[in-house]
């Protein structure tokens, strides 16, 4: 039938940058790529993966949002890539004990579990081991939608931290960088290979 039961599903292990409308679109493999409909014949999604047990359409469908579509098709024709903001950092998700390790009352926020040399936070002197508690002033309740979040700011912005590190509260600015391409050396590439 097409109908929507769930917007903005991410969690899927889909992809690192995950919005999806979640449907009950008979979605088989091969036919992914075609429109989402709304009743008046509108496109709202592009139909993109389907969960199923039986790997036929018996199952949950994921479309990705028709707006987002038309803005990364925009970057493509303005700019010739899709540009990502980006840390440079690997972010580890904070669980109660760990929240508890750092001397934190709640699980809010990520752990920072590594930072790329030369990368953004290097350069603003994020370290491992310091957990990051809000982003422009917005409080981290999850850390794949933050980096999402991180993902549509523009390269450039100065992006104001909250950190803790050692126990102490600390406030740091950062200026987000541009996610670099992956490097895939061109013997190991598989056909339909893709950067996300």
């Amino acid at each position: 039938m097409g109908i929507i039961s769930a917007t903005g599903r991410n969690h899927l292990g889909l992809n690192a940058y995950e919005d999806f409308i979640q449907t009950d679109a008979a979605i088989n493999p091969g036919n992914s790529g075609g429109a989402l409909v709304n009743a008046e014949g509108a496109m709202v999604g592009i139909n993109t993966a389907i969960f199923s047990r039986s790997g036929g359409s018996q199952g949950i469908g994921f479309a990705i949002p028709a707006n987002l579509a038309h803005s990364i098709l925009d970057e493509l024709v303005t700019q010739g890539r899709v540009i990502r903001g980006w840390l440079g950092i690997e972010a580890q998700a904070l669980s109660r004990e760990l929240a508890a390790s750092f001397g934190l009352q709640t699980p809010q926020g990520v752990i920072v579990a590594g930072v790329v040399s030369g990368g953004p936070a290097a350069k603003a002197g994020l370290e491992p081991g310091d957990v990051l508690l809000a982003v422009d002033g917005q409080p981290i309740l999850d850390a794949r939608s933050t980096m999402s979040e991180i993902a549509s700011i523009p390269p450039g912005t100065s992006l104001p931290l909250t950190i803790v590190r050692s126990g102490e509260r600390m406030e740091m600015t950062l200026e987000v960088g541009e996610r670099p391409l992956p490097t895939i050396p061109i013997n190991q590439e598989t056909p339909g290979q893709r950067d996300s």
